[in-house]
């Protein structure tokens, strides 16, 4: 699919999806319009190695330590679908862990309860306000982390019964946990093979 699909004024959700079925670059959906995934630069080009290496790390450990429990990890091309107040909205987080089977569609998820993002520079505006904003309209999420590339620091989002808390995570050895999943990671292991 060409370009033109950011150039239309407004699309609806049904005719987005039919057309990132044949698209070659990955596109978000906000009320209506479509932007490229990692914005005009990085969609043609592709993510870093540093991305790749972290959004990896991570999945890698949920894969493993969700194997045998009702939750399941997805890696980037599997979209989050939010739908508040008559709008919608389609991302691809990095990576994503479902516990709701009945939230599963083939190409989405309904009812994610952990989104990790891996910004960029040009993404990173954009993961901290736009989509952490759209994310926490989700019932199911319970916790959004953003993971920096260029240095080594996690900015954790959960909710509790008072709404969103936010914690950083700078420490060496220091441990991702994520109670409700039974999951942790240490930052050593996130950022592993990247230098940092």
């Amino acid at each position: 699919m060409s370009s033109a699909i950011q150039r239309k004024s407004w699309i609806s959700p049904e005719e987005y999806l039919r057309n990132e079925l044949t698209s070659e670059v990955r596109h978000e959906y906000c009320a209506g319009e479509v932007y490229p995934v990692h914005g005009e630069i990085e969609a043609m080009a592709g993510a870093s190695v540093e991305h790749n290496r972290i959004a990896g790390n991570i999945f890698s450990e949920l894969h493993a330590q969700l194997r045998r429990k009702p939750s399941e990890a997805f890696m980037n091309d599997m979209k989050t679908h939010v739908a508040k107040r008559g709008d919608e909205w389609f991302y691809y987080p990095d990576v994503m862990v479902n516990c709701d089977p009945a939230g599963q569609q083939k190409y989405y998820c309904d009812t994610p309860a952990v989104i990790v993002e891996v910004p960029s520079p040009h993404t990173e505006r954009r993961d901290k306000l736009e989509k952490r904003l759209a994310y926490e309209l989700i019932d199911s999420l319970h916790t959004y982390v953003l993971v920096a590339q260029e240095r080594r620091e996690l900015t954790v989002y959960r909710r509790d019964r008072e709404g969103w808390q936010r914690e950083i995570l700078p420490e060496e050895g220091e441990l991702l946990r994520i109670p409700q999943l039974e999951f942790s990671i240490t930052l050593d292991a996130i950022y592993a093979r990247t230098g940092r």
